[in-house]
C-alpha cells in the first residue's frame, strides 16, 4: 500500500514539468492525493491550500516577472509532496499505521513537528532520525538542528507532545 501511495505522489510531482501545466487543476489534483493518504485537515492539504500564483500588481513588483511567481509556486507544491513522500517512506501510510499501535503515537510526534516546522526542517530532521549513524552522533546533530532552528523550536515541539490529547491519556 504504502508504495503505491509514494507512487501517487511522485506522478503528482511529475506534473510539474508538464508544458501544458495549470496550477490550479494540478493544486487540485494533489490536494485530493494528500487528503486520501493522509485524511482531511492535515498540515501539509492547509500547507497546499496556499500555494498561490499571486498577480497582483504588487506581487509583480516584488519578483522580477510572472515566470518567477510560478517558478515560487511550483517549488513550494514540490517541497511539500517531497515531504509527504519522505514521510511515507520512513514513517509509513496512516492506514498501516492505523492497524498498530503505534499510530496514536505516531500523530502525535507528526503532528507537533509539522505544527511547529517548515517543511524543508522536518525534512532535515527526518534524514537526521533515518540515518545510518551512531545513536549519540545522530542526538547530537539533532539537537544543533533544532537549535538552529530557534532557541524555542524545541521547548514547543515537547510541550505540543505532552500536552496532546493522546499523550495526556498516559500521563
Amino acid at each position: 500500500m504504502k508504495e503505491q501511495e509514494i507512487k501517487l505522489v511522485q506522478n503528482q510531482v511529475a506534473k510539474l514539468s508538464a508544458d501544458d501545466f495549470d496550477l490550479e487543476a494540478w493544486k487540485t489534483g494533489a490536494i485530493i492525493i494528500l487528503e486520501r493518504i493522509f485524511g482531511p485537515g492535515n498540515q501539509k492539504i492547509a500547507q497546499m491550500e496556499k500555494v498561490r500564483y499571486d498577480q497582483s500588481s504588487w506581487a509583480l513588483r516584488e519578483a522580477s516577472g510572472s515566470k518567477n511567481l510560478m517558478t515560487t509556486c511550483k517549488k513550494q507544491g514540490r517541497e511539500i509532496l517531497e515531504i509527504a513522500i519522505e514521510e511515507l517512506k520512513h514513517l509509513g501510510s496512516p492506514d498501516e499505521l492505523e492497524e498498530s499501535k503505534a499510530s496514536p503515537i505516531r500523530k502525535v510526534l507528526v503532528g507537533a513537528l509539522e505544527e511547529e516546522l517548515k517543511i524543508s526542517q522536518f525534512k532535515e530532521l527526518l534524514g537526521i532520525i533515518h540515518s545510518d549513524k551512531k545513536l549519540d552522533d545522530r542526538k547530537k546533530e539533532l539537537m544543533e538542528a533544532l537549535q538552529n532552528y530557534g532557541h524555542d523550536v524545541g521547548d514547543n515541539i515537547l510541550a505540543a507532545i505532552l500536552l496532546s490529547e493522546e499523550t495526556r491519556k498516559y500521563l
